[in-house]
């Protein structure tokens, strides 16, 4: 499956909509409104609202621009492919380019900044070798900076607000430290920044709309009843708009925050007319087009909604509440194939959430789709062997270091790599390059190899014949031993998902995995024999 871009992380919300929706989808869809972006983890999703994830992407050429959203490893699948490559796409393919260096490169602007993040989402190895360099920066002077404009980048936004702290006479730092704060729900801190920045750039469109979007969100977090909240916060937009300069309102901003103001005061057609005029002025409006595509689906309009839906699919990086939002409306409209593509893009970088998987699952099952579980347990192992370190491996010196310094970490990183390519690289010769192969070799990978080969060579790989009966305990997930941490990521490292496939070792062979000794074996060996198996040689 091919992997183009990563989606930002996004909170599950049950948001009201305008007509009856069907009961599965009204509990699934997320609502830009009722939100409160987070700094997401693999369960817990920020989703965009008007001040933080919602707010992450203007237009790439605006100097400032507020900001936000978490950033995952989430890769759009093939059938996506076409969306994002579109010729409309915002962004130009960077890929020949040289990546930016978060060290050295010049950032003269916010707008800059945006660009080169969204860069970073078109592969993932790109994302995750920027983001150690970001890791191993200085804490001070300069390079303090730049390590907190980096944090932003790839969504570490209490890292990033900590470290941008320290530089508020900065505009570039400011700016993103406020688009931080919004993401973490911190609006009046935000408010602050923002204000101090409309005042020093009164003309400047983006500052002020950062400005009364944190004035709005903050309105909305303080007053507990829903109804007064929403009526103080229409207050507040309203006066605000009414004090602010003439040429803001004409400006995507202005006309965004004019369709807002109308939404507060419950005028749905009024909203979408101002949301499509802001449209017209930057088609790449993130927070313009989440509130658009949210409100005209509460208001029946599904072409409307879907249209702004697609397009912010064409947006890197790629927020999963959109991805979650529009497979619903596909699975309204029924389009199920297209909507179990929007899931499985979510559950490719999230395995773990039961939601993404349960409504994967839902969607294959409208399509009377074959849902392969074996496929599914072939890849889960794949990706456990995939992240497997280098470092667990015996490698000479040299070619520990030759791999270190080309950012290749674990066997996923080696796998996509070719021979030429290693060869090219200073002091790698033809002795390092078979104590790699020789590695990949053990594990049924090869260098260059496509995903899909993989996924079948290590499904060949040595798991023991297991009978179909759901109580055969060969079946049972080595989860259920409930080993100690260090014992279980060793068996993880060997690519087990099942004690069918752990008994298949031998004591020798796990011995000689790093990190696992006597007392690992013991315990390991104790807790297979209480329900009758051994490893392979023990019997």
């Amino acid at each position: 499956m091919g992997r183009t871009a990563f989606l930002a992380p996004a909170v599950w919300i049950v948001p009201a909509r305008g007509r009856p929706p069907s009961m599965i989808s009204f509990f699934k869809r997320i609502s830009p409104q009722e939100c409160r972006p987070t700094v997401a983890t693999p369960d817990c999703r920020s989703q965009p609202s008007p001040g933080g994830n919602a707010a992450q992407l203007e237009s790439q050429n605006d100097d400032l621009t507020t900001a936000g959203g978490g950033h995952y490893d989430l890769g759009l699948p093939h059938r996506l492919r076409a969306l994002s490559e579109a010729p409309h796409r915002t962004f130009s393919n960077t890929s020949n380019m040289a990546p930016f260096d978060i060290a050295l490169d010049p950032i003269q602007s916010f707008g800059a900044l945006l660009q080169e993040r969204a860069s970073l989402y078109e592969r993932k190895e790109d994302f995750e070798s920027f983001r150690r360099t970001v890791t191993r920066l200085e804490d001070e002077g300069d390079t303090g900076r730049r390590k907190g404009l980096g944090f932003w980048m790839v969504a570490q936004f209490d890292e990033a607000e900590k470290a941008l702290e320290p530089f508020g006479d900065d505009d570039v730092a400011a700016f993103t430290r406020a688009s931080s704060l919004m993401s973490l729900g911190r609006f009046s801190e935000a408010r602050d920044i923002f204000e101090r920045l409309t005042s020093k750039y009164p003309d400047e469109p983006r500052p002020r709309g950062g400005w009364l979007d944190s004035l709005v969100e903050e309105t909305l977090a303080k007053v507990d009843n829903e109804t007064d909240a929403t009526e103080a916060a229409a207050t507040v937009l309203q006066q605000a708009l009414e004090a602010a300069p003439a040429p803001f309102h004409p400006s995507a901003e202005g006309r965004y925050l004019s369709g807002r103001l109308k939404e507060l005061k419950g005028d749905a057609n009024g909203a979408l007319e101002g949301y499509t005029l802001a449209r017209e002025v930057d088609p790449t409006h993130r927070r313009n087009l989440h509130r658009m595509a949210w409100l005209a689906e509460r208001s029946g309009l599904d072409e409307v909604a879907l249209d702004a839906y697609e397009t912010l699919s064409r947006l890197l990086p790629v927020d999963a509440s959109v991805m979650n939002n529009l497979g619903i409306l596909y699975e309204d409209l029924g389009r199920d194939e297209d909507a179990v593509v929007c899931y499985q893009a979510i559950c490719d970088s999230h395995p773990m959430d039961e939601r993404g998987r349960l409504y994967l699952r839902d969607a294959i099952a409208a399509t009377s789709m074959y849902y392969d579980e074996d496929l599914e347990r072939k890849e889960d192992r794949l990706n456990q062997i995939l992240r497997t370190p280098i470092t667990d491996f015996e490698l000479s010196v040299r070619a520990r270091n030759c791999l270190a310094k080309m950012d290749i970490i674990t066997l996923g990183d080696l796998v996509r790599k070719t021979e030429n390519e290693l060869l090219t690289y200073k002091n790698f010769g033809e002795t390092s390059l078979q104590e790699i192969k020789e590695i990949l070799t053990s594990k049924g990978l090869r260098l260059g190899m496509q995903r899909e080969e993989a996924v079948h060579a290590v499904g060949r790989g040595g798991a023991s014949p297991v009978t179909g009966d759901p109580n055969d305990p060969r079946n049972r997930s080595i989860s259920e031993l409930k080993l100690s941490i260090r014992a279980r990521r060793t068996v993880e490292n060997l690519g087990c998902l099942t004690l069918g496939e752990v008994i298949v070792h031998s004591e020798d062979e796990l011995l000689s995995m790093p990190n696992f000794g006597v007392t690992s074996l013991l315990e390991l060996k104790g807790k297979l024999t209480e329900i009758g198996l051994h490893l392979k040689g023990d019997e």
